[in-house]
């Protein structure tokens, strides 16, 4: 046993030790090793380190049953209480601690997509001490866009695990809306709100979270952000050149009463946008304005790889042993081909559905995918036909080819069409549900002068390469 061990090393010294010193030397070996053993375990440690104290401490080389006076009696046994305490603490804090890590891990992305519009990497370092609420993600966007997200719920703990998870759940939903990101800071905020109010009041019900949202637009490389008390990103010109961006703060979440701002830059493409966590650039040793110092010097000598950058940034800013767990982000940017790309002015008149439906399928025959003209001059006829109808000036299609084929119709109206199940008898209704069962997924989203309808094929499948036969 390591307690009657430790009494033996601590013999030569008895002399000038005294009780109390010796039994909280024992003590501290009790709980060392009962924090990392089984409970059992922890119980046989707790009781040798009494029977060694009483036995080497008490009334050395006598029948260790024969004590001196009661005091010694009462030192064994509190040795033994408080090191069974000791222990058990520390096992229920190593256990929270691990729950917390493994629950974090789980609700973080295990790998990012690698999309059209960005190539994404990231780093996720736990603290020493206790995981806080760190989260981030990336989220494909309907026509090729993208979505980066980074978070911090402040506190620390399971609880704070938990809460992060439910705020990447709920980005993760509102982000099928499609909402421009000062929009989604709202609504996340909102759920914030709502957060607190299923837990109650109390000391511990509400908290606080930043967040930054970011979506880029590979098309016109124009990437629009807001955050909620968080930091500015960061963003590496092709050439070098880093900047931090002015973004308006915003407050964090859960405050409320207060609304956020987006804000626009148009990037290079190879440019790399850099998001971070509070941890990355700020712990006892550093202050923010010299973290992000450091932070800027570190990115003007990263190349252009993203893994490569990710590497350097953390061995750069992070310190060896962390009391803040940090999250980093770095996705580099892509520009859509142009010859990728197909554009309609669309006058307001049916009968030019007919005309664009010719010169679609021409542009169909060039990308090599006339086996998808009869689904596509199908889903086109549709949305063009209601934009004109039921729509306002001006009309606009627009096709997208990569892995997806992307249709997208836009008009001057802020009216968004609904699925409708039209009944036998119906003469109308079934044009939405037509464009639903052809297209892999569909859906509108709102632009300052009006909706785009947007729907989405799955590409042709490439055909598989035989394998080589095998060598005689």
């Amino acid at each position: 046993m390591v307690p009657l061990g430790a009494c033996v090393l601590l013999l030569p010294a008895r002399a000038s030790l005294s009780q109390a010193n010796v039994a909280l030397i024992l003590m501290f070996v009790v709980a060392l090793v009962a924090a990392f053993s089984h409970r059992w375990a922890a119980a046989l440690t707790a009781l040798s380190g009494a029977v060694g104290f009483t036995f080497f401490f008490t009334a050395p080389y006598e029948n260790f049953t024969q004590f001196k006076n009661a005091d010694d009696i009462l030192t064994a046994g509190l040795l033994l209480v408080v090191g069974l305490a000791v222990s058990q603490l520390a096992r229920r804090f190593s256990r929270e601690r691990a729950i917390a890590t493994t629950l974090q891990r789980s609700l973080l992305p295990r790998m990012t997509p690698d999309t059209s519009a960005v190539r994404p990497a990231f780093r996720y370092v736990p603290a020493d001490a206790e995981v806080g609420g760190d989260w981030f993600d990336v989220i494909s966007l309907p026509g090729f866009r993208t979505a980066l997200v980074v978070g911090d719920v402040v506190g620390r703990g399971l609880r704070s695990a938990v809460a992060m998870g439910r705020l990447r759940t709920a980005v993760r939903n509102f982000s099928t809306l499609d909402l421009p990101p000062d929009e989604l800071l709202g609504r996340l905020d909102d759920a914030v709100h709502q957060m607190d109010a299923e837990a109650g009041v109390g000391e511990d019900a509400t908290f606080a979270a930043t967040c930054l949202y970011a979506v880029y637009d590979p098309v016109s490389r124009w990437c629009t952000m807001a955050r909620a008390g968080h930091f500015p990103p960061a963003v590496v010109q092709p050439g070098g050149r880093v900047e931090l961006l002015d973004l308006p703060a915003g407050p964090p979440l859960g405050l409320g009463g207060l609304r956020f701002q987006a804000a626009g830059r148009q990037l290079p493409e190879d440019s790399q946008l850099v998001l971070y966590t509070n941890g990355l650039i700020h712990h006892r040793g550093r202050d923010i304005a010299t973290g992000l110092a450091l932070l800027c010097d570190t990115l003007s000598g990263a190349g252009t790889d993203p893994e490569e950058t990710c590497e350097l940034i953390v061995g750069a800013l992070l310190p060896a042993h962390s009391v803040d767990d940090a999250t980093l982000l770095v996705a580099r940017t892509r520009a859509f081909p142009h010859d990728r790309i197909a554009d309609w002015d669309i006058p307001a008149d049916p009968a030019a559905v007919s005309v664009l439906r010719s010169e679609v399928l021409a542009k169909l025959t060039n990308w090599k995918l006339e086996e998808m003209a009869f689904v596509t001059e199908l889903i086109l006829s549709e949305l063009v036909t209601n934009a004109i109808r039921y729509g306002a000036a001006p009309v606009h299609l627009r096709l997208l080819f990569d892995t997806n084929l992307v249709i997208e119709v836009g008009d001057g109206s802020s009216t968004s069409p609904h699925l409708r199940y039209a009944a036998d008898m119906d003469e109308g209704g079934r044009g939405i549900f037509l464009v639903a069962q052809l297209a892999e997924r569909w859906g509108t989203r709102f632009t300052p002068t009006g909706k785009i309808v947007w729907a989405e094929q799955p590409g042709l499948p490439v055909p598989a390469v035989p394998a080589a036969a095998p060598l005689a």
